[in-house]
C-alpha cells in the first residue's frame, strides 16, 4: 500500500485473511471509516470540488446521514425509469456489437458497455440523454480520466516498472489537469438534478456539495461498478458454456412470457438460476475487492483458527476474495458454480456475499457504510443477463486482462431461436 497522510512507513496494517474475520470491517462500533475508502492513500479533494465525499465519511460524522439520504431519495425518485432505460441503452449496445461483429468478426464489449452504462445512468437517474447536451458522448472518457487521477497510485497500469513506481505510484497527478473536463461533468449533473438538489437544501446540504456527491456516486461508484462488474460477469457466464446459456434463456424467457412479455421485478424474482448467477459472479470476483477500516478502540478479532489483539488506530485491510473464496464457508470455493445460491441452503450462504461493504442479507442505512445503491446494482446486473438471453441463445467470447478487470471481446452472438 502506498504510504500517504494516513500511515507512515512503520505503521501496522492488519490484513484479514478469512470469511470469519472479514465482517469486522462492517462493525461501526469497533471500526471507523473516515478517509479510508481507498486505503492508506486519499486523493485530493480538489478532484471533488473541495469536498470530502460520502464514501470517505464515517457514519459518526455530521453530513454522513443526510448525504446518504440524498442518495436514497435519488434512487426512489427515479425507480420507475430503471428497467425501461436499461432496455433502451442495452438494446443499442447489442445493436452496435452486432454491427461491429458483422464488420470485423469480433467486437469489444468494454467500450460499448462504457457508453451504454453512462447513457443508462444519465437517462434513468437524471432524465437526460447526454447526446442531447454539451457533454455529448464524452462522458465515459472524462470519467475514466477523472478516476485515473484519483486511483493512479493504486493501479498496475502495465507501464514499465520505473515509470509506474517513479511517477504514477509516487507523485499525485495535479488536479488542475482534469479541472476543465470535470467542470463539464459538473454542469451536466447540476443542470439535470434539480429535484435532488432541492431535497439536499431541505436537509441542510448545499447544492454544490450535493452535486459533487451525485457525480461521485453516479460516475465513480455506479458507472465504475458497471464498468468492472459487467465484463467480469460476462466472462464467467461466457466461459460456463452453452448448457448454462440454454438454461438461462429458457428460465428468463419463460418468466417474461408469464408477464405478457414485460420485464418486471416480479418476473425476475421467478428466475432462481439467473439470480444465483449474479450472486455467484459477485462472490467470485467482487467489483471492489479491497476494503478498509481503522480500529475505533482495542478489541479482539477472531479468525477460524485463532484470535488477535487489535489496538486502537490500527488500519485493517480486507481483500474480499480471501473471504468470499473461503473454503471453510464455500464448497469448491475457487470454482464458478451457477447454481450455488439456489434453494434454502443456497440462500443461507448469501450472508457471506460481501461486495456491497456489508452482507447481502442486510440493507444499507444512514448508520452504516453499506452501499446506498446495493439493490440498484443487483437489479441492473440481473437486467444485464435478462436482456442478453432474451435476445441471444448463446455468446462466445475471448478474455484478456486490463488494469481494471477483464477485457472481453465478443466473437459470436447466436440470436434467439425459441
Amino acid at each position: 500500500m502506498p504510504p500517504g497522510p494516513l500511515i507512515s512507513f512503520n505503521s501496522k496494517v492488519v490484513v484479514l485473511l478469512d470469511g470469519k474475520s472479514f465482517p469486522v470491517l462492517f462493525d461501526s462500533d469497533k471500526v471507523e471509516k473516515k478517509d479510508v475508502f481507498t486505503g492508506t492513500y486519499m486523493p485530493s479533494t480538489e478532484l471533488t470540488g473541495g469536498y470530502r465525499i460520502l464514501s470517505y465519511l464515517d457514519p459518526s460524522e455530521p453530513n454522513h446521514a443526510n448525504l446518504k439520504k440524498i442518495m436514497f431519495f435519488l434512487l426512489s425518485l427515479r425507480r420507475d425509469q430503471v428497467i425501461p432505460e436499461f432496455h433502451n441503452s442495452y438494446t443499442k449496445l447489442y445493436d452496435d456489437l452486432e454491427a461491429e461483429l458483422a464488420k470485423k468478426g469480433k467486437a469489444s464489449f468494454g467500450e460499448a458497455n462504457d457508453q451504454a452504462s453512462f447513457t443508462f445512468l444519465a437517462r434513468s437517474l437524471y432524465g437526460a440523454n447526454p447526446d442531447d447536451t454539451k457533454l455529448g458522448s464524452d462522458g465515459p472518457k472524462i470519467v475514466n480520466k477523472w478516476v485515473l487521477f484519483q486511483l493512479h497510485p493504486l493501479l498496475i497500469l502495465g507501464l514499465p516498472r520505473l515509470v509506474e513506481d517513479g511517477i504514477f505510484h509516487t507523485i499525485s497527478l495535479p488536479p488542475f489537469l482534469i479541472k476543465k473536463d470535470y467542470k463539464r461533468l459538473y454542469d451536466f449533473f447540476y443542470q439535470n438534478s434539480t429535484p435532488v438538489l432541492d431535497e439536499a437544501e431541505k436537509l441542510g446540504i448545499s447544492r454544490e456539495e450535493a452535486c459533487h456527491n451525485l457525480i461521485f456516486a453516479t460516475c465513480f461508484n455506479s458507472f465504475g461498478g458497471m464498468k468492472l462488474f459487467f465484463p467480469n460477469m460476462l466472462k464467467w457466464v461466457g466461459r460456463a458454456g452453452v448448457k448454462l446459456h440454454t438454461e438461462l434463456a429458457q428460465e428468463i424467457r419463460s418468466a417474461i412470457q408469464s408477464t405478457g412479455g414485460e420485464v418486471t421485478m416480479a418476473a425476475m424474482e421467478r428466475m432462481p438460476l439467473m439470480k444465483s448467477v449474479v450472486y455467484e459472479s459477485l462472490r467470485i470476483e467482487p467489483p471492489v475487492p479491497s476494503q478498509y477500516a481503522r480500529a475505533r478502540r482495542d478489541f479482539v478479532i477472531e479468525s477460524h483458527d485463532a484470535a488477535f489483539q487489535i489496538k486502537e488506530g490500527e488500519l485493517l485491510f480486507g481483500f474480499q476474495p480471501f473471504a468470499t473464496k473461503d473454503p471453510k464457508i464455500f464448497d469448491r470455493a475457487d470454482e464458478f458454480l451457477p447454481e450455488r445460491f439456489i434453494g434454502d441452503e443456497g440462500e443461507k450462504l448469501l450472508k457471506h456475499v460481501l461486495w456491497s461493504n456489508g452482507p447481502e442479507t442486510e440493507n444499507p442505512t444512514v448508520n452504516n457504510k453499506q452501499c446506498a445503491g446495493k439493490d440498484f446494482v443487483v437489479l441492473v446486473s440481473r437486467l444485464m443477463l435478462v436482456e442478453l438471453f432474451l435476445r441471444y441463445d448463446s455468446i462466445d467470447i475471448e478474455v484478456g486482462a486490463s488494469p481494471l478487470g477483464a477485457k472481453v471481446t465478443v466473437t459470436s452472438l447466436k440470436k434467439a431461436s425459441f
